[in-house]
């Protein structure tokens, strides 16, 4: 992927963690601006621009003043996961293209409304999978197809970290999306997908607690070709963040925070290990390339990423509406 600059001004909607991991990264990635902020208050956006330096940007005190803004071509979604397809529709409806925290919505109902909307817009819309879009990752996912690393065959990951925070938390609170599947899980089964394809079958087990969260998920997956997932996400210990992905040639480790790692190391069967770098360089901790993924595919005209398609995330959207079937969790989207 070039690093030429592409001119790409960005409307940041929601001002919490995340968006300031974004907005830190986009420093990185040439050709890329902060027009603008909003919040659900004028000082909730004063604030957040101050906080990051990102002087001459806009702020909004709501959603729909920021999706208005004329100097806004793509707008970053970054609020609760309940709230991502109220916010993308917006966005679209506005005419402007759109990146989506993942997940994308709450389930695979909400995920095909979104994916329709934005064809008939004819908008971009992207699931914001930093992860598919990652130097090393993707060198990784290169080699697997080239053969250079052989048929992959199994694939360990987990991810999870102890989480505190108050009852109406975002993580805690099943109103917005709460649980480790959708925070966390997602990655490990991301993983799996690029690496051994889509999921025929999996079988899941979870620890929930009495709100309905799910504090503790694993899954086995099967995947289309035979290979097999062991995934586990976790907000409640001190998960190793690590993933290995076993072909019939060797294997390949990824070290801690797999999601976004520095380096994988490949090692052949009976051979020495070789340290695997990015296709490009890492911008910031890595969503810098994803947005330069974004600014490439506007500039090509795309509606669709070819990193993250829109199949991708409809069908990750199913797997987890299978499992959260299986451990009893649901959400009020699950309703409409």
């Amino acid at each position: 992927m070039s690093t030429e600059p592409v001119p790409t001004r960005w409307g940041i909607l929601a001002t919490g963690r995340i968006a300031g991991s974004f907005v830190t990264d986009l420093r990185d990635v040439p050709g890329a601006s902060v027009a603008a902020v909003g919040s659900r208050s004028a000082g909730g956006a004063e604030r957040f621009v101050a906080e990051h330096g990102l002087d001459g940007a806009r702020t909004h005190a709501s959603y729909a003043d920021l999706v208005a803004d004329p100097d806004v071509d793509v707008v970053y979604v970054a609020s609760p996961h309940a709230l991502h397809l109220e916010h993308a529709l917006l966005a679209l409806a506005a005419g402007k293209h759109v990146l989506c925290e993942k997940p994308l919505v709450m389930n695979v109902a909400e995920a095909e409304q979104l994916v329709a909307a934005a064809r008939e817009a004819d908008r971009f819309l992207m699931e914001a999978m930093w992860t598919a879009c990652h130097p090393v990752v993707r060198a990784v996912v290169s080699g697997l197809e080239e053969g250079r690393f052989g048929i992959p065959r199994q694939v360990h990951a987990s991810l999870g970290f102890r989480v505190e925070g108050t009852p109406d938390d975002r993580m805690f609170d099943p109103a917005l999306g709460a649980g480790a599947l959708l925070d966390m899980g997602i990655y490990p089964l991301t993983l799996a997908d690029l690496t051994l394809g889509p999921v025929e079958q999996a079988v899941a087990v979870a620890d929930v607690d009495d709100r309905g969260v799910d504090q503790d998920v694993s899954v086995a997956t099967r995947h289309a070709g035979g290979g097999l997932g062991a995934l586990t996400a976790s907000m409640t210990s001190a998960s190793p963040r690590t993933a290995h992905v076993a072909t019939d040639t060797g294997r390949l480790d990824f070290p801690d925070s797999f999601h976004h790692p520095t380096h994988v190391t490949w090692t052949p069967t009976g051979g020495e290990p070789e340290r695997i770098e990015g296709l490009e360089p890492v911008l910031g901790s890595g969503l810098g390339n994803e947005a330069l993924h974004v600014a490439h595919c506007l500039r090509g005209g795309l509606r669709e990423s070819p990193l993250v398609p829109h199949a991708m995330s409809l069908r990750l959207a199913a797997v987890m509406d299978d499992v959260r079937r299986q451990v009893g969790v649901t959400y009020a989207a699950d309703g409409r």
